[in-house]
């Protein structure tokens, strides 16, 4: 029995053929961000500043007082010129780069701040409103200082009738002593 085709093998399919067109480099973006962060915070560093000054006080004392033979800039610092050139070149587009991904950052950090501070201010809406019902639930509900005043106010009366109970007690006393 003969074997199923496969779909690439049959006249009337055309053979998938991969071909790549151009070499592109393949890049991690994220380690070539780290590398860039890197190189831009050193970029700004006292360190930097001092080593390429060294660097440039060298070249340029090593090309004015060297002799002849030994000098590789012959003419007035034109391949210092370049070379720093060349380095601005690679400095300006890294730095841009660290940059965006501090803003990428930042704006990462800016969301997550504007969401809490959303869920802060529910919360406390909530809260606010939830005070509010106990305040108002507490309006109908007798206070410790509601219920002190109606017991001063029933030991009151109560110390007035027992005053009027002694007073009539004592009142009728006399009148029973007075007939016996």
């Amino acid at each position: 029995m003969a074997e199923p085709r496969r779909t690439g093998d049959r006249l009337d399919t055309p053979r998938q053929v991969k071909r790549q067109i151009s070499w592109r480099p393949s890049y991690d973006t994220d380690s070539f961000g780290v590398f860039a962060e890197r190189f831009a915070r050193f970029m700004g560093t006292a360190k930097f500043l001092m080593w390429m000054t060294v660097f440039v006080i060298i070249w340029v004392v090593w090309n004015s007082f060297a002799p002849k033979d030994w000098r590789f800039d012959e003419y007035p610092l034109i391949f210092l010129t370049l070379i720093l050139s060349l380095q601005a070149s690679y400095a300006a587009p890294l730095i841009l780069l660290a940059q965006n991904r501090q803003e990428d950052r930042d704006r990462v950090v800016a969301t997550q701040d504007r969401e809490a501070a959303t869920r802060a201010h529910a919360d406390m809406e909530f809260l606010a409103r939830e005070v509010a019902s106990l305040r108002m639930a507490m309006g109908e509900v007798a206070t410790r200082d509601y219920l002190r005043s109606e017991l001063r106010t029933l030991l009151s009366e109560l110390e007035e009738r027992d005053q009027g109970r002694e007073q009539a007690e004592a009142g009728s006393g006399t009148s029973h002593e007075g007939r016996e």
